[in-house]
């Protein structure tokens, strides 16, 4: 597969069609394949819960766009903010495993590139912070 300018602006039209303000699309080959890898359209005003990955680390590559990544201690209080840009200085981030994060679409038609080890699993209600 080929990630064109027009795969990136189908994405995010349908990001902006979704209630949700985002939408994803699945790069792995087949279902059995055992990584995530996936192209994320945002759109500003989509909601990403503060949420961790107890199992892998995540790797972000802003593709097109403008994001603010925000990491949170235990206690839910924001202890460092991170601008990703795909013209910027900062293009892509790894987020350590356990590490608490959300994030915020700065600008529309933004996408951006994420990457985890192993099969996708579900958010567990400890893995969302209230």
């Amino acid at each position: 597969m080929l990630i064109t300018t027009t795969v990136l602006d189908e994405l995010t039209a349908q990001a902006k069609a979704s209630q949700r303000l985002r939408m994803n699309l699945d790069l792995r080959n087949s279902p059995a394949d055992q990584s995530q890898r996936m192209l994320n359209a945002l759109e500003p005003g989509t909601v990403m819960p503060i949420h961790r990955h107890q199992n892998t680390s995540e790797t972000v590559v802003v593709l097109r766009g403008k994001v603010k990544w925000l990491y949170y201690n235990d206690q839910g209080e924001l202890i460092d903010t991170i601008l990703v840009e795909a013209d910027g200085d900062i293009r892509g981030l790894s987020v350590p495993m356990e590490q608490w994060h959300s994030i915020e679409c700065m600008e529309s038609g933004s996408v951006i590139l994420e990457t985890k080890d192993g099969p996708w699993e579900a958010l567990g209600e400890e893995d969302i912070l209230s």
